[in-house]
């Protein structure tokens, strides 16, 4: 009996999943054991690397304080996804702006990667001086940190449009208008998505810099106080919830990019078994 194509395919893809899905765990398996036996050899000692039952106990500690989640957690999440949003609406309205014409690509995009190349750590107390502790300041220090992946994305995606739909739409007499929206920005789109899943993870990044530097709240700030308890279980505790959120709203930025950029995907998969 014939095998549907479409079963097949899904089958493979289900296949694929659970042996990476394996592979990880067993992966995490033995990084774990590696980290036991280092802390109960006392290779290191505890309180530069506590071990995993003592991570695990601060991890769950933290997990049933609300304190914790309201007061810290998702105030470092609020921070990383208002920044990251301002830095993905900033980086999509700027992108296609300096790719009008070469001229102004060449003019203002050095601006643009000389602003970049400034340590946001450094401008971070600017920031502060001009507009105070509270969360504006939180919000440009994240933005600033997460804007260039997403416009510099968004430049080569939309440079990338195919030239003889390009040459086509001009035989058409389309303006530029349509040129962007029916050619230069579906080619984009798989370039947009990678831009904005780099940035999603420098948003936390930022975040967490923003609140080093004068918080009294976010995970940024608790992890200033714990380090100065000395309380080495506590900090991997804090570590363990920053890359949650960071690969949360990674899979979450791929599940959409899935979503819209499917035809993409299965050009990549189809060039890839070839």
């Amino acid at each position: 009996m014939a095998i549907n194509p479409a079963t097949a395919h899904r089958r493979e893809k289900l296949l694929d999943y659970a042996v990476s899905t394996l592979l990880s765990c067993g992966l995490l398996v033995v990084l774990i054991v590696v980290w036991h036996v280092i802390t109960t050899l006392s290779l290191l000692p505890s309180y530069l690397i506590p071990t995993p039952a003592a991570t695990a106990q601060a991890i769950w500690r933290d997990l049933t304080d609300p304190q914790f989640w309201f007061g810290q957690l998702f105030q470092t999440l609020y921070v990383v996804l208002v920044g990251f949003a301002i830095a993905a609406i900033a980086g999509i309205l700027i992108g296609p702006l300096l790719i009008v014409h070469p001229l102004v690509e060449r003019s203002v995009y050095p601006f643009v990667v000389a602003f970049q190349a400034m340590p946001k750590i450094a401008m971070a107390p600017l920031i502060l001086v001009w507009f105070g502790y509270g969360h504006t300041s939180k919000f440009l220090i994240t933005a600033l940190v997460a804007f260039f992946p997403i416009v510099v994305n968004v430049i080569a995606g939309l440079k990338s449009g195919d030239e003889r739909q390009l040459i086509l739409m001009r035989a058409l007499r389309a303006g530029w208008w349509t040129r962007m929206t029916r050619v230069r920005i579906p080619n984009a789109l798989p370039y947009i998505f990678a831009g904005l899943d780099i940035a999603v993870v420098f948003a936390v990044i930022g975040a967490v810099v923003a609140e080093f530097l004068g918080s009294p709240n976010g995970l940024g700030s608790l992890v200033i106080i714990r380090q100065t308890n000395i309380d080495t279980p506590g900090l991997f505790s804090v570590l363990f919830f920053l890359a949650a959120m960071g690969s949360a709203l990674h899979f979450l930025i791929t599940a959409v990019a899935r979503k819209f950029t499917f035809w993409s995907q299965g050009a990549d998969t189809r060039a890839a078994k070839r």
